[in-house]
């Protein structure tokens, strides 16, 4: 059983006054994998030329253009079309111990960078340190126990709140003040995870809608663990829920310092504003959009359909809807 799914995603760069050129690397084309297939990718750009594509140290495939002439704002529309599949079950429990990992992990290619500090993944960090001591977050025997139990709590001790971080914002922010977005609680995760012996890495992806296709959907983040036997397991801490065929992937990093959906450099002398819009349809039509951008579904309302638990896979979601996380 598989689920597709149309994504358009928006990015409008303003000045206000014209510059003279722009620089800018891209992630916003969808991953493929066992799981996910793309049927369909679009990328266009105003002013338009140009665009070079390349295959980045993560497998993750990006997009690079200079646009060397006089222009007052820089759009870019992507479009994409996927199909994903559920993942297997998981079982409620697995039997090694967590301190054995890292030796385990030794010989896969890429894990032991998953173990390291990364810009925004800090799991030395002192404050993360006092910080789980104060919410008696332990690592416990069963990693897999111990990351649902993780994420569940992340989601229940944090509070969602747009504006209150932004995308350069340290874990020390979010652990201070207890506020965050999608992207934080990632990057708490990922470096609990780390610190606890757990290879971790950050996802940069879409939250889909509900399945009958009602509702919005946003761009999201999510942390990715890998345990023996199991290989990389997607966790939901912002919605307390285990990723499912709701999630897609675009790309992964260490932490949202590697895969931005955008970063450039503009020359001149401006002031600049990033305005972004995404919007996420379920399509079973089998055929690419051909329409004009709709944003008309794209806000924060909440999700009314439940996903996986983090805590236990035998009881009822607790998902509590989209949350945005690229700013």
């Amino acid at each position: 059983m598989t689920t597709a799914y149309h994504m358009e995603h928006e990015l409008v760069y303003g000045y206000e006054r014209p510059v003279r050129g722009s620089v800018m690397t891209l992630f916003v084309r969808p991953r493929e994998s066992d799981r996910q297939t793309l049927e369909h990718f679009r990328l266009e750009t105003d002013p338009s030329g140009a665009v070079r594509e390349f295959t980045d140290g993560f497998g993750n495939r990006g997009h690079f253009f200079t646009r060397h002439r006089p222009h007052g704002t820089l759009r870019i529309a992507a479009g994409s079309r996927v199909r994903i599949s559920r993942p297997a079950p998981l079982p409620g429990a697995i039997a090694p111990d967590s301190r054995a990992i890292p030796d385990m992990a030794a010989g896969v290619p890429g894990l032991q960078l998953m173990l390291q500090p990364s810009r925004f993944v800090r799991p030395g960090s002192p404050a993360l340190d006092s910080y789980l001591s104060a919410h008696g977050i332990k690592r416990g025997d069963d990693p897999l126990v111990g990351l649902r139990t993780l994420g569940s709590r992340l989601f229940e001790i944090f509070d969602y709140a747009p504006g209150t971080t932004a995308a350069d914002s340290p874990i020390d922010r979010i652990l201070e003040t207890g506020r965050g977005v999608c992207q934080d609680y990632t990057h708490v995760m990922a470096s609990v995870a780390r610190r606890w012996g757990i290879p971790a890495r950050y996802v940069s992806g879409y939250l889909a809608p509900a399945g009958d296709g009602t509702g919005p959907g946003e761009s999201h983040a999510w942390v990715e663990c890998w345990l023996p036997e199991l290989g990389w397991i997607g966790f939901d801490p912002a919605n307390d829920c285990l990723c499912d065929d709701r999630h897609v992937r675009v790309a992964v990093g260490r932490d949202y310092a590697d895969v931005p959906p955008s970063r450039g450099i503009f020359y001149g002398c401006a002031a600049s504003t990033l305005t972004t819009k995404v919007a996420v349809t379920r399509d079973e039509n089998g055929r690419p959009s051909e329409a004009p951008f709709d944003f008309s579904g794209n806000s924060n309302q909440r999700s009314t359909k439940s996903c996986d638990s983090i805590t236990s896979p035998l009881r009822p979601g607790a998902f509590s809807g989209p949350r945005q996380s690229w700013r």
